[in-house]
This record gives C-alpha cells, sequence and structure tokens, in this order.
C-alpha cells in the first residue's frame, strides 16, 4: 500500500512535470523527489515518468495511476478535514453574502439561529453584486451565497426562497398595459442581458435564447448591475424577465412589472465552492434550513 507522502509526492510531480518546482512546492530536495518516484517505480515494475535533461513526461503507466490516485487523495483530504472539524467544533469565522435586497432578510435569519447554535463562530455579512458574486466564491472572499438557482460550478443546498416571475418594461412600453404576458413574447422584443461573468446556467434560465415554442429571443444591450439593467428597461432599450419581489425592492415610475403566466417559479438557496464544504458550512446550511422551515410553518392554533 502506497503511504501518504509518496502519493504526494507522484500527484505533484505528475502536475508539475518538473523536479525542481515539485521539490519547491512540498519543501524537500529534488534528490528527496526522485528517491521517492524510484521507490514507487520498483514497486510498480515500470517506468511512471519520461526523463531527461530536458523534459519529464508520465508514461501511459503514470498517467492511469496518476488518473486513478487523484480522486481518491481528494477523499482522503476531506476525511482529515471533517474530522479535524468535528474534532475542533464549528469555531472560527465564516464569510457569507448575499445577492440582491430581498434575500437579505432570509440571509439574517440563518445567520441568528447559526450563533445560537455555534457562539463561537463568528459570521460576517457581506453583500455581492453581479459582476463579483462568482469570483468572490473562487478567490475564497466570501464562503457562502444566497442566490438564485441554477448557480452551475457550485454546491447548492435546499431552496429557501421561490417566487413568480414577472416582466419588467418601460412605463410607456405596449407591454405594460397587460394583466399578463406569455414567455412566447420574448421573441418580439430585445432581452436585456446580464454581465458575461454572471452563471451560464443562470443566464440561460432567465434570459432564455429561445422560447418555448422554439422562436429565438433577441439580445438586448448588457447591464452590469440589476439597477442599470432596469434604467435600460426604462430607457425602452428592452425588457427584462425578473422575480417578483423585483416590483417590492425596486419600484420605479418609469418601470412597469407583469406577470408571466407560464413561467415556471424562481428558487433562489445558498451556494458554495464544493471543496469548500467545512463544517462551518454545513451547520450554516442546516441554520438556514431550520430558520426557514420556521418561518413558513404557521403555528399550531
Amino acid at each position: 500500500m502506497l503511504e501518504r507522502h509518496e502519493i504526494e509526492t507522484f500527484l505533484t510531480l505528475a502536475e508539475e512535470l518538473h523536479f525542481g518546482r515539485t521539490a519547491e512546492r512540498l519543501r524537500v530536495t529534488t534528490g528527496r523527489i526522485s528517491h521517492v518516484v524510484k521507490k514507487l517505480e520498483r514497486r510498480i515494475g515500470a517506468p511512471l515518468f519520461d526523463r531527461t535533461s530536458r523534459v519529464v513526461r508520465l508514461t501511459p503507466i503514470g498517467r492511469r495511476l496518476a488518473d486513478d490516485l487523484a480522486p481518491l487523495a481528494a477523499q482522503m483530504d476531506e476525511a482529515v478535514r471533517r474530522a479535524v472539524d468535528a474534532g475542533r467544533g464549528v469555531t472560527g469565522q465564516l464569510r457569507v453574502a448575499f445577492l440582491g435586497e430581498w434575500t437579505a432578510p432570509i440571509l439574517l435569519k440563518a445567520v441568528s439561529l447559526f450563533a445560537e447554535r455555534h457562539p463561537d463562530c463568528e459570521v460576517d455579512v457581506h453583500e455581492v453584486q453581479l459582476s463579483n458574486s462568482r469570483s468572490s466564491l473562487l478567490d475564497g472572499s466570501i464562503d457562502l451565497l444566497i442566490a438564485s438557482y441554477p448557480f452551475d460550478g457550485m454546491a447548492c443546498g435546499p431552496t429557501l426562497l421561490t417566487e413568480g416571475r414577472l416582466l419588467a418594461v418601460a412605463a410607456e412600453h405596449p407591454l405594460a398595459r397587460e394583466e399578463s404576458v406569455s414567455l412566447d413574447v420574448l421573441a418580439e422584443h430585445p432581452v436585456v442581458q446580464y454581465p458575461p461573468v454572471t452563471s451560464a446556467a443562470f443566464k440561460r434560465d432567465r434570459t432564455p435564447e429561445h422560447t418555448p415554442s422554439g422562436r429565438p429571443v433577441p439580445k438586448g444591450p448588457t447591464g452590469n448591475t440589476f439597477s442599470e439593467m432596469l434604467s435600460l428597461v426604462a430607457m425602452g432599450r428592452g425588457v427584462l424577465p425578473v422575480g417578483e419581489h423585483s416590483r417590492r425592492y425596486y419600484p420605479r415610475p418609469d418601470v412597469a412589472y407583469v406577470p408571466i403566466r407560464d413561467a415556471p417559479p424562481i428558487e433562489r438557496g445558498l451556494v458554495w465552492l464544493e471543496t469548500n464544504t467545512t463544517a462551518r458550512v454545513r451547520e450554516f446550511v442546516r441554520a438556514a434550513t431550520d430558520a426557514n422551515h420556521r418561518t413558513a410553518t404557521p403555528p399550531a392554533s
């Protein structure tokens, strides 16, 4: 059976393909790296790397071994991290964020319950924008975000909030006088677009390229923030499908909100980086779910 340091050495060299950089990352000598690799190759009975004075390459056997070991090593790291979390309890710092003012109340209820359960863990609350929501999760600026589903590339918790869909149009737009509209109407008007950095799955859901009947949806201009997108709507540059909470939190005399009668509800909940699934994150997701259940369940009469 391979020892942990042997697996780490092999996988690091398989990634770097350079003895010097591997030694630097692992803080050992290049001689130590070479010794471990040779020991592995003797045990396996075949070369794992083709190496010359200039180039280091994985052999086919080495590539197969790297592909097989990488997920196992990740599982080992996660198991150790979970054990450490369990031993320490839920302490330290957790950074949570909301995107859109209407999501803040439900996040703050979760913060309150989490603080009751885990007083030794400090929770910082932040607001993010469309332009930095994903990057803030990726760079570790925040640990959790309450946002709209789908949010591709992230782990997702249970749905905490659902709302109907409306179509935001300029106050003087002909559609502003309608009691409701169908999703097919999107084929007849440019649709204001979300920033390029926004989740691709989210954009497909909110500003689709085709209507349910297959008609192409013309693309309007792109906004960098939600308020900027509504301003483009007000200017008559396009229409925008939004959640029904927009009518309450973004009331504007130059924008009308018309119900979309055949659209599925919007779902929102917590998202986080899969590799950042710590005990703190898991417990916060549980607190958010429980807090939401308390709010949604009426008291017994």
